[in-house]
C-alpha cells in the first residue's frame, strides 16, 4: 500500500485511528487517542484520566456521580440502567469524534460472606463490576472495530486468588474476565483485549468493608496507585497488546500461583485467615460470625 501524503490535519476521519499508532520507543504516541473510561470521578478514574491527559489523548469519562473536580469531562451514567448506558456512549463518543480505547475501570467492593444466600449487596456489585462493563463494552464495539481499537478491562487480583467475606467482588471480577475472554475471541480480529490486574489499593472501596468489621487488613498487601496507573498505560500504549498485565512484580507471581499452583495459593490463604480470626480481628462482626465459631471448634 502506498504512503499518504496527505498531512495529518487533513486525513479522513477512518484513518484517524492511524495517527496514535506511531510507536515511540516501547510505547505507542498517546496524542490524539480517544478515549473512554468508565467510573472517572473515582480515585483510579481520575488518575488514570489525569496521566492519559497529560500525555496528550483525549478523554470523555462516565460515571455515577461526576465531581465538579473532574480532571476530564465527565457524562453523568448508570451503568446498571440498560437504558441509558447506550446514549451515554454515544454521547461520549460523539464527543471525542470516534473511539480508540475504552477502560472499563467503574467497580465497587463490599462484605459479601459465600456462604450466606446472594441479597442486594452481591446482586449490586455482580451489576456493576461484571453487567456494567458488559453494557458499556456493547455499546462501544462498533466505535472500536472502526478503528481498531483497544479495551482495558480493570479486574482484579481476587479473579484469580480469592479472598474470604468477599465471595462477590471476587466472582464478579472472575467473571469480567470470562467475559474479556469470549469478547477478545470475537473481536480480536479488529479489537484488543486485555485485563488488568491490581491488589489492593487504599481507596473509598474498602470501606463498606472494613464497616461490617471484616476489613481485610493483613490478608492482602496493598500497592500504590501510581502502580496501577503505570500498568493501565502499558496495557493501553504498549506496542503489542498483552492479554494479562500484572501491576507489580509481587502481583505476577500470585497471578502465577494461582493459576497453575492452586492448592497452594488455598493453602496460604487459609493459614492467613486462621491467624486474623485468632488476632480477634473479626471479633463482634456479624457477616464473620460463621467463620469465628468454625475456627473456635477446629482441634
Amino acid at each position: 500500500m502506498s504512503t499518504s501524503r496527505t498531512s495529518p490535519g487533513h486525513l479522513p476521519g477512518k484513518l484517524h485511528g492511524n495517527l496514535h499508532g506511531r510507536l515511540h520507543g516501547r510505547r505507542r504516541d498517546a496524542r490524539g487517542l480517544r478515549v473512554l473510561i468508565t467510573g472517572a470521578s473515582g480515585t483510579f478514574g481520575r488518575a488514570i484520566s489525569a496521566r492519559l491527559v497529560g500525555l496528550g489523548a483525549h478523554v470523555v469519562g462516565l460515571d455515577l456521580a461526576p465531581r465538579a473536580d473532574d480532571p476530564v469531562e465527565v457524562l453523568a451514567c448508570d451503568i446498571t440502567d440498560d437504558a441509558a448506558v447506550p446514549d451515554a456512549v454515544a454521547a461520549a463518543v460523539a464527543k471525542l469524534g470516534g473511539l480508540d480505547l475504552l477502560i472499563n475501570n467503574a467497580g465497587i467492593g463490599g462484605p459479601a460472606p459465600a456462604e450466606l444466600p446472594p441479597g442486594a449487596e452481591v446482586r449490586r456489585q455482580l451489576d456493576i463490576n461484571l453487567l456494567g462493563a458488559w453494557r458499556v463494552t456493547a455499546a462501544c464495539v462498533d466505535a472500536l472495530v472502526q478503528s481498531r481499537g483497544r479495551v482495558v478491562m480493570l479486574s482484579s487480583r481476587m479473579a484469580v486468588m480469592q479472598l474470604p467475606l468477599a465471595a462477590a467482588y471476587g466472582a464478579s471480577k472472575r467473571a469480567l474476565v470470562a467475559y474479556a475472554d469470549a469478547l477478545r475471541l470475537e473481536i480480536g480480529t479488529h479489537v484488543t483485549v486485555t485485563c488488568v490486574y491490581p491488589s489492593a489499593v487504599r481507596s473509598p472501596i474498602h470501606d463498606s468493608t472494613a464497616d461490617a468489621g471484616l476489613s481485610l487488613e493483613g490478608m492482602s498487601s496493598y500497592e500504590p496507585l501510581e502502580g496501577v496507573v503505570d500498568a493501565v498505560l502499558r496495557a493501553a500504549l504498549g506496542r503489542r497488546a498483552r492479554r494479562d498485565v500484572a501491576t507489580t512484580r509481587r502481583g505476577a507471581v500470585e497471578l502465577f500461583l494461582a493459576r497453575h499452583l492452586p492448592s497452594v495459593t488455598d493453602r496460604i490463604i487459609a493459614r492467613t485467615l486462621s491467624g486474623r480470626v485468632r488476632s480477634g480481628a473479626f471479633d463482634g462482626a456479624e457477616l464473620a460470625a460463621g467463620v469465628v465459631a468454625r475456627h473456635a471448634r477446629k482441634p
